[in-house]
């Protein structure tokens, strides 16, 4: 089965890579010489280790007793150590699902060594363990022992799963450089996939045999073909995971194996994969969704006569939106089944979905328009546009059709300003659900003005110290970011964090202001002594001393071939009077400059002003767009370097007045 390659996700290799069709079959625990002698990695010099070989065997096998089949993961990974101080990968982590006898994943046969040389040590058994994380469920666990400089790690093991519907596919590229890695799967024609490959690299191998009568019929006894596929890459380059990007899957080399169909051996055929229309009306028929957004009556009943005579549309959308998101508790699940809106009201708590269905039965309530979006969180990837994959999404947000405008709504986060989603919901696009004209895509755009404000005023005292007040606002994100904090933390706790003193600043008697006034900016008001530098008979004074919203440079790379995402537009002002008095004269002030991003996509300017003994600045940067593409990481890169010399290392030289 050859596979299908996403465009939108390929990007043009830079030079031309002859490809060998030899595959490999490495031995466990028989390293070669080659391999040992290995010093470093041509390709990436810098490389603290390289993959030497991984594969991934995954096949079907009859369990006979119970007239049921299951899908074996064989796995093998060696890897050489080049520089063991800065390696981080001597911890593995291999998830699995947990469950019973009939839903759950066995994990077995699980073995590690480390080789140096002709010396060898395994991971005892009672070295590996089982434990919970967070965000993945189950996950075995264990550490090499005695890594070294030339150490080869090496380890395996296999899962027996009864999910072919989540075979998830492999992986070929890595934080680390490989030199060959290969994928296999051999499964009977009953299960059917769309095979996808992502990212940049080239298959070195891929081929499709037929594997005659190799599969035993559980219910019959009878023998099948199996379709043997193999799949491989070599010298994959490392992906170097950095600031203001989209789910790392978008963008590394890997095969995807979706779901189309599966026709039983016994029992019920499924099939995962339709298209969109037979999606929308299985959605709209579906207990837990299409019918949990016909309680339009119901939630009419449950809001307030005072918000349903609101005769603003969107002053009504406001209130109805306030009163959802007053009422219920996100209980920390995100797009689920067993959807009941009823009971979610009644319980005061609920899911992402359970709540946002009940936003837009009260919207409809309130006579407005409003239809669910189904999304895909920026850390779970970009869904296909190919045909529908449920299982690519994760999210539902609610769409307020209002004055030709279409307004994203999610009431689950309680210090969300109307308008303003999640950042985890801002990935692209989603695909809203109209169950009378036919879903379609809407790209998700994000709330727009989001502003970090910030006003001080400071004069010199008698003893060269500075001291003043800052002001300070934020706006939209921003603001939510700081308020999410205060929720998490509790104010003190975010009061005390601010004040800590910090480089000869010191901050105290910070006071916040419209904390729980979501609506308005969140704004923040403290004292401020600073101690400038001395240099000799100079003094250096840093003029932007107060916490930036940016304060250093977020992109390192030499180059970067995936684009970079910031979520939403932002704005930056930082306005600086600064009184010397009778203590200070002015020796030098930097110079004030402009720079801007190609296209209009973003400027950043500061301006330096001298009146008798004021000293009067203003900066300003303000990123316009939030999405750029690949070709645009230098000019980006160029321009975040500047913008922070000019926040830190520009500096005010001053004398002393005698």
């Amino acid at each position: 089965m050859f596979i299908k390659k996403i465009a939108v996700f390929v990007f043009a290799l830079s030079t031309q890579i002859t490809f060998s069709q030899s595959e490999r079959n490495d031995e466990f625990g028989k390293p070669t010489e080659k391999e040992f002698e290995l010093k470093s990695y041509e390709s990436e010099p810098d490389a603290t280790g390289v993959i030497l070989y991984e594969s991934g065997y995954y096949y079907a096998i009859p369990i006979i007793k119970k007239t049921a089949v299951r899908l074996v993961k064989e796995v093998h990974v060696k890897t050489k150590v080049i520089d063991a101080k800065k390696f981080d990968f001597t911890t593995i982590e291999i998830p699995y699902y947990e469950g019973n006898e009939y839903y759950g994943e066995e994990i077995k046969d699980y073995r590690a060594v480390t080789h140096n040389g002709v010396v060898q040590k395994f991971v005892p058994n009672n070295a590996f363990y089982k434990t919970q994380k967070s965000g993945v469920g189950s996950v075995l666990k264990f550490t090499f022992p005695d890594v070294q400089d030339g150490s080869i790690l090496e380890y395996s093991y296999t899962i027996v799963s009864p999910y072919f519907y989540d075979l998830d596919g492999w992986e070929f590229q890595h934080e680390l450089p490989t030199i060959y890695s290969e994928f296999k799967t051999d499964l009977p024609p009953h299960f059917r996939y769309n095979r996808i490959l992502y990212g940049n690299k080239k298959l070195s191998i891929e081929k499709a045999v037929v594997n005659g009568n190799s599969f035993l019929v559980p219910s019959n006894s009878g023998h099948i073909d199996t379709e043997l596929d193999t799949y491989a890459m070599r010298d994959v380059p490392s992906f170097k995971e950095e600031s203001y990007m989209l789910a790392k899957k978008n963008y590394v080399s890997r095969i995807v194996y979706e779901p189309l169909a599966f026709k039983a051996f016994y029992g019920w055929d499924q099939i995962f994969t339709r298209d969109w229309k037979d999606v929308d009306k299985r959605f709209e028929n579906d207990d837990d969704f299409g019918e949990q957004l016909t309680k339009k009556s119901y939630f009419k009943k449950q809001l307030p006569d005072a918000i349903l005579k609101i005769e603003n549309d969107l002053e009504r959308a406001k209130a109805v939106y306030s009163f959802i998101q007053d009422r219920y508790t996100w209980n920390g699940r995100y797009f689920n089944s067993e959807i009941k809106v009823k009971d979610a009201f009644d319980e005061k708590l609920g899911s992402v979905t359970a709540i946002n269905l009940s936003l837009i039965n009260a919207l409809e309530a309130a006579k407005l328009e409003a239809k669910p979006m189904l999304l895909s969180t920026r850390n779970n990837g970009l869904p296909t546009e190919l045909y529908p994959v449920l299982s690519n999404f994760n999210f539902v947000l609610a769409v307020l059709q209002l004055n030709n405008e279409n307004i994203l709504l999610d009431a689950t986060n309680k210090q969300a300003p109307f308008g303003v989603i999640p950042f985890q919901a801002l990935n692209v696009q989603g695909r809203v659900m109209d169950f009378k004209d036919g879903s379609y895509w809407m790209p998700i755009e994000p709330f727009k003005q989001n502003i970090h404000y910030a006003n001080a005023q400071i004069a010199a005292e008698a003893d060269g110290s500075f001291s003043g007040k800052v002001n300070q606002a934020s706006y939209g994100y921003i603001g939510l970011e700081k308020r999410s904090a205060i929720e998490e933390e509790t104010l003190e706790k975010y009061i005390k964090t601010e004040e800590n003193e910090k480089a000869g600043i010191e901050i105290d008697n910070l006071q916040v202001e419209d904390l729980s006034q979501i609506e308005k900016p969140f704004k923040e008001n403290y004292n401020i002594s600073i101690e400038p530098e001395r240099v000799g008979n100079k003094v250096i004074l840093h003029p932007f001393f107060n916490k930036t919203y940016l304060n250093e440079n977020p992109f390192k790379m030499k180059e970067r071939s995936y684009p970079m995402d910031f979520g939403f537009p932002f704005t930056n002002t930082y306005i600086i009077s600064i009184d010397l008095g009778n203590v200070y004269e002015i020796e030098q002030l930097p110079k004030s400059r402009i720079i801007k991003l190609p296209g209009e996509d973003g400027e950043c300017s500061v301006t330096y002003t001298a009146e008798g003994s004021k000293i009067n600045i203003r900066f300003n940067m303000k990123l316009s767009a939030h999405h750029f593409p690949p070709d645009a990481y230098q000019s980006l890169k160029e321009f975040f370097g500047t913008m922070i010399t000019m926040l830190k290392e520009e500096s005010i030289v001053l004398n002393k007045i005698k």
